[in-house]
């Protein structure tokens, strides 16, 4: 069986993202590389590194959404080498966050970059955040709310 190309990759990555606002972190999971050079840094801050923080980390946004919809994928581009691809997008869904009643649509800005292992593409970085329209100076000296 031949190895997904990358852009099978990102169709299955399209796939599973939305699961963590349904509260299932598996799909994305299955993605990820489980070497210890594995990073994320998602919206709820801070940076885990290594396999157990990244994972732990997964389930805990998982645990923040409920409801989730996906309302599509804006790619500003994406890049493939041989060994290392990455993919910048905007990523646009609504969903509940931890107990409110009613559903948010957010939009996320996210940079993913994949690495070849044993002929597979691996997720090995995942960074989003909240920043996906432009912001003002002062966003940058405001502490988090």
């Amino acid at each position: 069986m031949l190895a997904p190309s990358f852009q099978e990759e990102v169709d299955r990555y399209h796939q599973a993202v939305p699961e963590i606002t349904r509260g299932n972190p598996a799909p994305i999971k299955e993605l990820y590389s489980r070497l210890d050079d594995v990073t994320l840094a998602n919206p709820f801050g801070g940076i885990a590194r290594g396999w157990a923080q990244v994972e732990a980390r997964l389930d805990q946004a998982a645990r923040q959404f409920r409801d989730g919809e996906m309302l599509g994928f804006d790619t500003v581009t994406s890049y493939t080498a041989r060994d290392t691809a990455y993919l910048l997008e905007t990523e646009h869904f609504r969903a509940r966050l931890d107990s409110a009643a009613t559903t948010e649509e957010f939009a996320l800005r996210v940079t993913s970059i994949f690495r070849r292992e044993e002929g597979y593409w691996k997720l090995v970085h995942r960074h989003a955040d909240p920043a996906a329209r432009p912001q003002s100076r002062r966003s940058l000296t405001q502490p988090p709310a």
